[in-house]
Protein backbone atom coordinates (compact mmCIF):
# COMPACT_ATOMS: atom_id res chain seq x y z
CA UNK A 1 0.00 0.00 0.00
CA UNK A 2 1.28 3.49 -0.82
CA UNK A 3 1.97 5.75 2.14
CA UNK A 4 3.58 9.04 3.00
CA UNK A 5 7.04 7.52 3.51
CA UNK A 6 7.04 5.71 0.16
CA UNK A 7 5.96 8.91 -1.57
CA UNK A 8 8.76 10.82 0.19
CA UNK A 9 11.32 8.22 -0.87
CA UNK A 10 10.14 8.32 -4.49
CA UNK A 11 10.33 12.11 -4.62
CA UNK A 12 13.80 12.18 -3.06
CA UNK A 13 14.99 9.61 -5.58
CA UNK A 14 13.78 11.73 -8.50
CA UNK A 15 15.48 14.80 -7.00
CA UNK A 16 18.73 12.89 -6.43
CA UNK A 17 18.76 11.64 -10.02
CA UNK A 18 18.01 15.03 -11.52
CA UNK A 19 20.58 17.30 -13.03
CA UNK A 20 20.95 20.73 -11.54
CA UNK A 21 17.99 22.19 -13.43
CA UNK A 22 15.58 19.81 -11.61
CA UNK A 23 13.03 19.79 -14.43
CA UNK A 24 11.23 16.66 -13.22
CA UNK A 25 10.93 17.66 -9.55
CA UNK A 26 9.70 21.10 -10.65
CA UNK A 27 7.07 19.39 -12.80
CA UNK A 28 5.88 17.50 -9.72
CA UNK A 29 5.80 20.73 -7.72
CA UNK A 30 3.67 22.42 -10.36
CA UNK A 31 1.22 19.51 -10.50
CA UNK A 32 0.86 19.67 -6.72
CA UNK A 33 0.40 23.44 -6.87
CA UNK A 34 -2.41 23.14 -9.43
CA UNK A 35 -4.16 20.46 -7.40
CA UNK A 36 -3.90 22.54 -4.22
CA UNK A 37 -4.94 25.88 -5.72
CA UNK A 38 -7.40 24.95 -8.46
CA UNK A 39 -8.52 21.44 -7.53
CA UNK A 40 -9.29 20.77 -11.19
CA UNK A 41 -7.24 17.61 -11.67
CA UNK A 42 -7.25 14.19 -10.09
CA UNK A 43 -3.73 12.98 -9.17
CA UNK A 44 -4.86 9.39 -9.73
CA UNK A 45 -5.82 10.17 -13.34
CA UNK A 46 -2.55 10.59 -15.25
CA UNK A 47 -4.20 12.00 -18.37
CA UNK A 48 -5.45 14.95 -16.33
CA UNK A 49 -1.90 16.30 -16.11
CA UNK A 50 0.56 14.26 -18.23
CA UNK A 51 0.67 16.89 -21.00
CA UNK A 52 -0.54 20.00 -19.17
CA UNK A 53 2.11 19.68 -16.49
CA UNK A 54 4.91 20.09 -19.04
CA UNK A 55 3.53 23.53 -19.87
CA UNK A 56 3.19 24.41 -16.17
CA UNK A 57 6.79 23.34 -15.59
CA UNK A 58 8.07 25.35 -18.55
CA UNK A 59 6.15 28.44 -17.43
CA UNK A 60 8.14 28.38 -14.17
CA UNK A 61 11.46 27.36 -15.73
CA UNK A 62 11.53 30.26 -18.21
CA UNK A 63 11.80 32.96 -15.52
CA UNK A 64 13.69 30.67 -13.13
CA UNK A 65 16.31 29.27 -15.52
CA UNK A 66 15.91 31.13 -18.76
CA UNK A 67 15.27 27.83 -20.53
CA UNK A 68 12.88 24.90 -20.74
CA UNK A 69 13.26 21.13 -20.85
CA UNK A 70 14.10 19.82 -24.34
CA UNK A 71 14.39 16.11 -23.55
CA UNK A 72 12.35 13.64 -25.58
CA UNK A 73 8.66 13.20 -24.75
CA UNK A 74 9.36 9.61 -23.75
CA UNK A 75 12.06 10.65 -21.28
CA UNK A 76 9.82 13.34 -19.81
CA UNK A 77 6.89 10.93 -19.42
CA UNK A 78 8.92 8.35 -17.52
CA UNK A 79 8.54 10.68 -14.54
CA UNK A 80 5.24 8.87 -13.98
CA UNK A 81 6.59 5.33 -14.32
CA UNK A 82 6.30 2.89 -11.43
CA UNK A 83 9.98 3.38 -10.59
CA UNK A 84 9.61 7.17 -10.32
CA UNK A 85 6.46 8.98 -9.12
CA UNK A 86 3.40 7.11 -10.45
CA UNK A 87 -0.09 8.56 -9.88
CA UNK A 88 -0.68 6.50 -6.74
CA UNK A 89 2.37 8.07 -5.06
CA UNK A 90 1.64 11.49 -6.49
CA UNK A 91 -1.73 11.22 -4.80
CA UNK A 92 0.01 10.68 -1.44
CA UNK A 93 2.23 13.71 -2.06
CA UNK A 94 -0.84 15.74 -2.97
CA UNK A 95 -2.63 14.83 0.26
CA UNK A 96 0.41 15.84 2.31
CA UNK A 97 0.85 19.00 0.27
CA UNK A 98 -2.76 20.08 0.81
CA UNK A 99 -2.62 19.20 4.54
CA UNK A 100 0.48 21.39 5.03
CA UNK A 101 -0.53 24.27 2.79
CA UNK A 102 2.09 23.63 0.12
CA UNK A 103 5.03 22.20 2.09
CA UNK A 104 5.87 19.59 -0.57
CA UNK A 105 6.11 22.31 -3.20
CA UNK A 106 8.25 24.39 -0.85
CA UNK A 107 10.52 21.43 -0.17
CA UNK A 108 11.13 20.84 -3.90
CA UNK A 109 12.00 24.49 -4.54
CA UNK A 110 14.30 24.54 -1.51
CA UNK A 111 16.15 21.54 -2.90
CA UNK A 112 16.42 23.36 -6.24
CA UNK A 113 17.91 26.41 -4.49
CA UNK A 114 20.35 24.24 -2.53
CA UNK A 115 21.61 22.56 -5.69
CA UNK A 116 22.15 25.92 -7.33
CA UNK A 117 24.01 27.19 -4.26
CA UNK A 118 26.35 24.17 -4.54
CA UNK A 119 26.73 24.80 -8.26
CA UNK A 120 27.53 28.47 -7.71
CA UNK A 121 30.39 27.60 -5.37
CA UNK A 122 31.84 25.11 -7.85
CA UNK A 123 31.52 27.42 -10.85
CA UNK A 124 32.81 30.50 -9.05
CA UNK A 125 36.23 28.87 -8.99
CA UNK A 126 36.27 28.75 -12.77
CA UNK A 127 34.76 32.17 -13.35
CA UNK A 128 37.21 33.92 -11.00
CA UNK A 129 40.33 31.98 -11.97
CA UNK A 130 43.20 33.31 -14.04
CA UNK A 131 45.32 31.39 -16.51
CA UNK A 132 48.00 31.22 -13.83
CA UNK A 133 45.71 29.68 -11.21
CA UNK A 134 43.11 27.56 -13.01
CA UNK A 135 43.44 23.79 -12.47
CA UNK A 136 41.11 21.86 -14.74
CA UNK A 137 41.40 18.63 -12.70
CA UNK A 138 40.45 20.45 -9.50
CA UNK A 139 37.47 21.92 -11.35
CA UNK A 140 36.25 18.53 -12.64
CA UNK A 141 36.88 16.87 -9.27
CA UNK A 142 34.75 19.49 -7.50
CA UNK A 143 31.75 17.98 -9.30
CA UNK A 144 32.81 14.40 -8.55
CA UNK A 145 33.16 15.23 -4.86
CA UNK A 146 29.80 16.97 -4.47
CA UNK A 147 26.89 14.46 -4.53
CA UNK A 148 24.39 17.10 -5.55
CA UNK A 149 26.38 17.98 -8.66
CA UNK A 150 27.44 14.58 -10.01
CA UNK A 151 24.43 14.42 -12.33
CA UNK A 152 25.68 17.56 -14.09
CA UNK A 153 29.20 16.23 -14.58
CA UNK A 154 28.53 15.13 -18.16
CA UNK A 155 27.79 18.73 -19.12
CA UNK A 156 30.88 19.99 -17.31
CA UNK A 157 33.02 17.47 -19.18
CA UNK A 158 31.42 18.53 -22.44
CA UNK A 159 32.11 22.22 -21.74
CA UNK A 160 35.70 21.55 -20.66
CA UNK A 161 36.34 19.61 -23.87
CA UNK A 162 34.52 22.06 -26.13
CA UNK A 163 36.32 25.12 -24.71
CA UNK A 164 39.72 23.51 -25.27
CA UNK A 165 39.03 22.10 -28.73
CA UNK A 166 37.33 25.26 -29.98
CA UNK A 167 40.05 27.56 -28.64
CA UNK A 168 42.90 25.49 -30.12
CA UNK A 169 41.18 25.22 -33.52
CA UNK A 170 40.78 29.00 -33.57
CA UNK A 171 44.37 29.60 -32.39
CA UNK A 172 45.66 27.34 -35.16
CA UNK A 173 43.62 29.33 -37.69
CA UNK A 174 42.60 25.93 -39.05
CA UNK A 175 40.94 25.95 -42.46
CA UNK A 176 38.77 23.43 -44.25
CA UNK A 177 38.79 23.23 -48.04
CA UNK A 178 36.41 21.37 -50.32
CA UNK A 179 36.61 21.21 -54.09
CA UNK A 180 35.18 19.42 -57.08
CA UNK A 181 37.50 17.36 -59.21
CA UNK A 182 37.51 18.75 -62.76
CA UNK A 183 36.70 15.26 -64.05
CA UNK A 184 33.29 15.65 -62.43
CA UNK A 185 32.40 19.11 -63.69
CA UNK A 186 29.65 17.56 -65.81
CA UNK A 187 27.86 16.39 -62.65
CA UNK A 188 28.48 19.79 -61.09
CA UNK A 189 26.73 21.35 -64.08
CA UNK A 190 23.77 18.97 -63.80
CA UNK A 191 23.33 19.73 -60.09
CA UNK A 192 24.57 23.32 -60.07
CA UNK A 193 21.62 24.54 -57.99
CA UNK A 194 22.31 21.82 -55.39
CA UNK A 195 26.05 22.46 -55.29
CA UNK A 196 25.53 26.22 -54.95
CA UNK A 197 22.97 25.98 -52.13
CA UNK A 198 24.47 23.08 -50.19
CA UNK A 199 28.22 23.19 -50.86
CA UNK A 200 28.78 26.84 -51.95
CA UNK A 201 30.40 25.57 -55.16
CA UNK A 202 29.86 26.38 -58.83
CA UNK A 203 31.91 26.70 -62.02
CA UNK A 204 33.21 30.12 -61.05
CA UNK A 205 34.11 28.87 -57.58
CA UNK A 206 34.84 25.11 -57.73
CA UNK A 207 36.76 25.40 -54.43
CA UNK A 208 35.42 26.56 -51.07
CA UNK A 209 37.65 27.51 -48.13
CA UNK A 210 36.17 28.06 -44.68
CA UNK A 211 37.28 28.34 -41.06
CA UNK A 212 37.34 25.07 -39.14
CA UNK A 213 34.85 24.92 -36.30
CA UNK A 214 33.80 22.65 -33.43
CA UNK A 215 30.14 22.68 -32.42
CA UNK A 216 28.24 21.44 -29.37
CA UNK A 217 25.08 19.55 -30.24
CA UNK A 218 23.31 20.68 -27.09
CA UNK A 219 21.21 18.53 -24.78
CA UNK A 220 22.51 15.10 -23.90
CA UNK A 221 19.62 12.68 -23.67
CA UNK A 222 18.78 10.45 -20.76
CA UNK A 223 20.62 7.40 -22.06
CA UNK A 224 23.87 9.39 -22.38
CA UNK A 225 24.28 8.19 -25.92
CA UNK A 226 24.70 9.85 -29.29
CA UNK A 227 26.64 12.84 -30.48
CA UNK A 228 27.93 15.55 -28.11
CA UNK A 229 30.11 17.59 -30.47
CA UNK A 230 31.02 17.60 -34.13
CA UNK A 231 33.53 19.35 -36.37
CA UNK A 232 33.17 20.67 -39.89
CA UNK A 233 36.26 18.75 -41.02
CA UNK A 234 35.06 15.26 -40.17
CA UNK A 235 35.29 13.83 -36.65
CA UNK A 236 32.26 13.40 -34.41
CA UNK A 237 33.05 13.67 -30.71
CA UNK A 238 31.42 11.57 -27.97
CA UNK A 239 32.16 12.44 -24.36
CA UNK A 240 31.89 9.58 -21.87
CA UNK A 241 32.78 10.08 -18.24
CA UNK A 242 30.84 7.22 -16.63
CA UNK A 243 31.33 3.46 -16.73
CA UNK A 244 30.51 1.73 -19.99
CA UNK A 245 29.10 -1.68 -20.81
CA UNK A 246 28.91 -3.47 -24.17
CA UNK A 247 25.32 -2.42 -24.83
CA UNK A 248 25.94 1.25 -24.15
CA UNK A 249 29.18 1.17 -26.14
CA UNK A 250 27.30 -0.14 -29.15
CA UNK A 251 24.56 2.46 -28.69
CA UNK A 252 27.12 5.28 -28.61
CA UNK A 253 28.76 4.28 -31.87
CA UNK A 254 25.72 3.02 -33.75
CA UNK A 255 23.79 6.21 -33.00
CA UNK A 256 26.48 8.34 -34.69
CA UNK A 257 26.74 7.89 -38.44
CA UNK A 258 30.28 9.26 -38.72
CA UNK A 259 33.10 6.80 -39.40
CA UNK A 260 35.54 9.08 -37.56
CA UNK A 261 34.58 9.23 -33.90
CA UNK A 262 36.67 10.75 -31.12
CA UNK A 263 35.79 9.49 -27.64
CA UNK A 264 36.73 11.51 -24.55
CA UNK A 265 36.78 9.48 -21.33
CA UNK A 266 38.41 9.01 -17.94
CA UNK A 267 41.82 7.34 -18.03
CA UNK A 268 40.58 4.19 -16.28
CA UNK A 269 37.88 3.69 -18.92
CA UNK A 270 40.15 3.77 -21.99
CA UNK A 271 41.14 0.10 -22.13
CA UNK A 272 37.61 -1.01 -21.28
CA UNK A 273 36.18 1.11 -24.09
CA UNK A 274 38.74 -0.16 -26.61
CA UNK A 275 38.06 -3.77 -25.59
CA UNK A 276 34.29 -3.38 -25.80
CA UNK A 277 34.36 -1.61 -29.14
CA UNK A 278 36.69 -4.27 -30.53
CA UNK A 279 34.32 -7.01 -29.32
CA UNK A 280 31.35 -5.49 -31.11
CA UNK A 281 33.34 -4.75 -34.27
CA UNK A 282 33.27 -0.95 -34.04
CA UNK A 283 36.95 -0.26 -33.30
CA UNK A 284 37.68 0.80 -36.89
CA UNK A 285 35.24 3.71 -36.57
CA UNK A 286 37.13 5.23 -33.64
CA UNK A 287 39.64 7.84 -34.81
CA UNK A 288 41.11 8.31 -31.35
CA UNK A 289 40.44 8.18 -27.62
CA UNK A 290 41.24 11.26 -25.54
CA UNK A 291 41.61 10.73 -21.79
CA UNK A 292 41.20 13.09 -18.87
CA UNK A 293 44.96 13.09 -18.46
CA UNK A 294 45.29 14.34 -22.05
CA UNK A 295 42.93 17.19 -21.18
CA UNK A 296 44.95 18.06 -18.07
CA UNK A 297 48.21 18.17 -20.10
CA UNK A 298 46.66 20.25 -22.89
CA UNK A 299 45.07 22.69 -20.44
CA UNK A 300 48.43 23.10 -18.70
CA UNK A 301 50.11 23.92 -22.01
CA UNK A 302 47.34 26.29 -23.05
CA UNK A 303 47.25 28.17 -19.74
CA UNK A 304 50.88 28.14 -18.67
CA UNK A 305 52.89 26.89 -21.64
CA UNK A 306 54.91 28.58 -24.36
CA UNK A 307 51.82 30.09 -26.02
CA UNK A 308 49.80 30.86 -22.90
CA UNK A 309 49.75 34.59 -23.72
CA UNK A 310 48.07 33.77 -27.04
CA UNK A 311 45.71 31.01 -25.90
CA UNK A 312 45.21 31.13 -22.11
CA UNK A 313 42.78 34.03 -21.69
CA UNK A 314 40.74 32.96 -24.73
CA UNK A 315 40.39 29.46 -23.30
CA UNK A 316 39.16 30.68 -19.91
CA UNK A 317 36.82 33.15 -21.59
CA UNK A 318 35.30 30.41 -23.74
CA UNK A 319 34.98 28.13 -20.70
CA UNK A 320 33.27 30.85 -18.65
CA UNK A 321 30.90 31.77 -21.49
CA UNK A 322 29.82 28.18 -22.02
CA UNK A 323 29.27 27.67 -18.29
CA UNK A 324 27.17 30.83 -18.05
CA UNK A 325 25.10 29.63 -21.00
CA UNK A 326 24.65 26.08 -19.70
CA UNK A 327 24.08 26.95 -16.04
CA UNK A 328 22.34 30.33 -15.80
CA UNK A 329 22.59 31.72 -12.29
CA UNK A 330 19.46 32.03 -10.21
CA UNK A 331 20.14 35.52 -8.88
CA UNK A 332 16.64 36.11 -7.60
CA UNK A 333 13.46 34.16 -7.11
CA UNK A 334 11.02 35.05 -9.90
CA UNK A 335 7.86 36.90 -8.96
CA UNK A 336 5.71 33.90 -9.86
CA UNK A 337 7.31 31.99 -6.97
CA UNK A 338 7.55 34.94 -4.57
CA UNK A 339 3.79 35.30 -4.77
CA UNK A 340 3.40 31.81 -3.30
CA UNK A 341 5.32 32.75 -0.11
CA UNK A 342 7.06 29.40 0.30
CA UNK A 343 9.42 31.09 2.78
CA UNK A 344 6.59 31.09 5.32
CA UNK A 345 6.60 27.27 5.40
CA UNK A 346 9.35 26.70 7.94
CA UNK A 347 10.16 23.00 7.72
CA UNK A 348 10.21 20.23 5.11
CA UNK A 349 6.87 18.42 5.14
CA UNK A 350 8.20 15.12 6.54
CA UNK A 351 10.20 16.42 9.45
Amino acid sequence: MPDRNNAKKALDTVIAKSRVHLYKPIQIAEILYHIRIYGDINPLNLEDYRTKSKRWRDDICRPLLGRVCTSSARFQDNLFNDNAVPPILLNELSKENIRTGGAVEAYIYRRFTNKHDQLTEALLYCLEATKESFDVKRFIDSFWNEPGLKRSLDKIYEIVVYALFSTLVEALNLKVEIFVDENHFDILDEFKDFSKKVMCLDFSNPTHLTDARVYRVGVTNAADRGLDMYSNWGPAIQIKHLSLDASLAENIVSSVSSDRIVIVCKDAEKEIIVSLLTQIGWRSRIQSIVTENDLVVWYEKALRGKYADVIGDSLLSCLSDEIAEEFPSVDDVPEVLKERHYEKIADPFWK
